[in-house]
């Protein structure tokens, strides 16, 4: 019997890793332009870590984690978020002692045991990036601006941004005081996870998608008419920058977020292309969490973007990395020959091919077919006694003669097409 992937982990096999390549350098190429720097922490941590920040009452902490002990019965978790990682290292580096403003981001694999679905799965990836030690709601419109010039980048204009505050600890207990009041009217309607939750993390009733809890919870009281003057001050200040820079959003008064870390600004990407798994990317202000965690009183703001969701909407997009020349090779001096001036070229900088597998000049030229190869050349005992070769133009089948070494092929390799 064969073995075969766990269900929810699944391999990335070379037809889709060309969407994952992009979206990677696209966002290191965003994210260096707006001053981050890569952070890597351990895809293992303490499971102590997640329950104080993400949070007992949360879902993920509740039924998703994949917590074991080692064989020192330690509590470990395969992380299921990448925030909290990161703020651990920052604490337990003292980043903030070597620059109060810390800007950083990620990528990798999380966990999570819940139903695998499309774009949904038990090991996915995330990027994310994250900024401690500005409280200022201008760092929130330039996080905010980024995650936007990073879609826009990646070719992609269908997530629509939407925005919301959480208020702060001075003005969320009298809205949740509001909203419990409000459930408990409506207990009845709302599934057995809204009704737990009353008690500890009330607010996930307003992001339920059960059938019977959005209708619950229609006309529910908004944070946004319970914001302390502090925190009205701050978000209508992040809505000011972001209509200067003119990055488009909307608000969502009923966007929570499903970790207790958050307050204030929080925002999605949201899209209507992947049916229920609607928010792509997604993050807040959590500007408590360090301090939570044992460090000093910083503020911070961050998101993560889902790989896989975001490879998805990129579609049938073809990022594969077509060899510039196949030299087919005819006899063992010439084999010999194409193999050099194949190293020199790669030396260049070219991608180039060759034959490995000893075939017919016929199953050479199928070769260089299916491979999409820009170039083809044939080198064979006449080509090797005149040093020069019939360099074909695979699109049209143009040919020009050229010098058999690698100056003179990488110059007419690359003088008709870039690389």
């Amino acid at each position: 019997m064969s073995i075969t992937a766990i269900k929810g982990f699944n391999d990335l096999l070379p037809a889709e890793s060309g969407h994952w390549q992009f979206i990677e350098q696209t966002a290191r190429k965003v994210f260096t332009r707006f001053g981050f720097s890569e952070i890597r922490v351990p895809i293992v941590e303490k499971t102590e870590l997640f329950c104080r920040s993400i949070g007992d009452t949360t879902d993920i902490v509740e039924k998703e984690m994949y917590t074991f002990n080692d064989k020192g019965g330690n509590s470990l978790t395969l992380r299921p978020e990448g925030t909290a990682g990161v703020m651990r290292a920052l604490i337990e580096h003292k980043l903030y002692a070597l620059d109060s403003l810390n800007k950083l981001y990620y990528m990798g694999p999380m966990f999570r045991h819940e139903r695998p679905q499309k774009g949904r799965y038990r090991q996915f990836h995330q990027i994310g990036a994250e900024v401690t030690g500005a409280a200022d709601p201008l760092i929130d419109a330039q996080v905010l601006l980024m995650v936007s010039r990073l879609f826009q980048e990646l070719g992609l204009t269908e997530p629509q941004l939407q925005i919301n505050s959480l208020g702060c600890p001075a003005c969320r207990p009298a809205y949740r005081e509001a909203l419990v009041a409000f459930l408990a009217e409506r207990q009845d309607a709302l599934c057995e996870d809204c009704r737990r939750r009353q008690a500890t993390n009330p607010l996930r009733a307003l992001d339920c998608k059960v059938p019977g809890c959005v209708e619950a919870t229609k006309g529910a009281p908004s944070m946004l008419e319970h914001l302390c003057s502090d925190c009205d001050a701050h978000f209508a200040a992040v809505q000011g920058y972001l209509g200067a820079a003119a990055v488009p959003y909307s608000l969502n008064p009923r966007m929570v977020r499903g970790l207790d870390y958050y307050t204030r600004t929080t925002f999605e990407l949201v899209t209507g292309l992947l049916g229920a798994q609607s928010a792509v990317a997604a993050g807040g202000r959590y500007d408590g969490l360090v301090e939570q965690l044992g460090g000093p009183a910083v503020p911070g703001i961050g998101f993560a973007l889902g790989v896989e969701r975001v490879a998805l909407l990129l579609g049938d997009r073809s990022f594969a990395q077509s060899p510039d020349l196949f030299i087919a090779v005819m006899g063992d001096a010439a084999r010999l020959a194409g193999f050099s001036l194949m190293a020199a070229l790669q030396d260049q900088g070219l991608r180039v091919e060759t034959d490995v597998e000893g075939k017919s000049l016929k199953g050479q030229m199928r070769r260089a077919d299916k491979l999409q190869a820009r170039y083809c050349m044939v080198v064979g005992e006449d080509e090797l006694a005149k040093q020069s070769v019939s360099l074909k133009r695979m699109a049209d089948g143009e040919q020009q003669t050229v010098q058999l070494d690698a100056v003179a092929v990488a110059a007419a390799v690359t003088g008709g097409a870039s690389t």
